[in-house]
């Protein structure tokens, strides 16, 4: 085979890999309206049971993806929020785009976190939320607990990731010190009917890791973050500590576990990731032989 009929197919298998995690298309490929029910995954939801419709989210794609949404269901939604990189923007008609810093969390991410949060406080059981978050949802999701700077927890999470801690161990820290990740948003939300929409970029795909899981139940605890800093020998800021000190002795409420009612109406599902690129490049490479 020649070398330009190798770059050829080599370049139909690349834009075939990526055209399997566009954001627009993975949304339009998974969520669709017929009349009143919409369909997301296998699951339906009609709509005539909703008065309320909103879209918030999180990433360098969440633009896109609310694009897609709004593309879909119009004047249906009633308004939204979404904290997006600087540039990673889209002509919205019906969500409002907050841009803020990535991939360190700055002062813009966090207003617009406040914001989402104010905009889910008070929904009622026939709203429905649909959550939109992709690769940089961690860092523009940002928003610690009361007694915490923003500058604190980016030095927690340098300190972090200076000494060798796993993925997991950052994060069962980060949980823990937020308003949002590890279920908390989910928390704020309910009872409202909550939908989401996840571009992963975390290998195995695991929820509860991808944007450090804000709306799915946590199983790591205060005790555990105790642990973490005791095997890196971690000298983090008085006011972090004396939060996990309240965790461990039940002083303040530990993140939202499995079986809390506030998951009862949540669905997530992935609608695109690295293994849905590979399986794309696969099947094309098979095509042409």
């Amino acid at each position: 085979m020649k070398e330009s009929e190798l770059r050829k197919d080599a370049t139909e298998i690349f834009d075939a890999s990526l055209k399997a995690v566009d954001s627009v298309i993975a949304v339009k490929k998974h969520v669709s309206l017929e009349g009143d029910v919409l369909r997301v995954g296998k699951q339906s939801y009609d709509l005539s049971n909703y008065s309320r419709i909103y879209v918030i989210g999180c990433g360098k794609a969440a633009a896109s993806m609310s694009y897609a949404l709004e593309d879909i269901l119009q004047n249906r939604i009633n308004g939204g929020i979404i904290n997006v990189k600087y540039g990673h923007t889209k002509d919205l008609k019906y969500v409002k785009i907050n841009e803020a810093g990535h991939p360190i969390p700055d002062e813009a991410g966090v207003r617009g976190t406040k914001d989402i949060l104010a905009l889910l406080q008070g929904l009622l059981d026939n709203d429905l939320v649909i959550f939109v978050f992709s690769g940089g949802g961690s860092a523009l999701l940002p928003l610690p607990k009361d007694g915490i700077s923003l500058e604190e927890k980016q030095r927690v999470t340098k300190m972090l990731l200076d000494s060798g801690a796993s993925i997991d161990e950052m994060n069962t820290v980060r949980k823990h010190i937020s308003q949002v990740k590890g279920g908390q948003l989910a928390r704020v939300a309910y009872p409202a009917t909550l939908i989401s929409l996840l571009l992963s970029d975390v290998v195995g795909d695991r929820i509860d890791v991808i944007a450090s899981g804000p709306t799915v139940p946590d199983e790591s605890t205060f005790g555990d973050c105790m642990r973490i800093v005791a095997k890196y020998n971690l000298n983090l800021p008085d006011s972090v500590m004396n939060l996990i000190k309240k965790g461990v002795n039940g002083e303040i409420e530990e993140t939202p576990k499995a079986g809390d009612t506030i998951f009862e109406k949540t669905f997530h599902l992935i609608i695109g990731s690295n293994i849905m690129a590979l399986k794309a490049a696969e099947q094309k490479a098979k095509e042409l032989g």
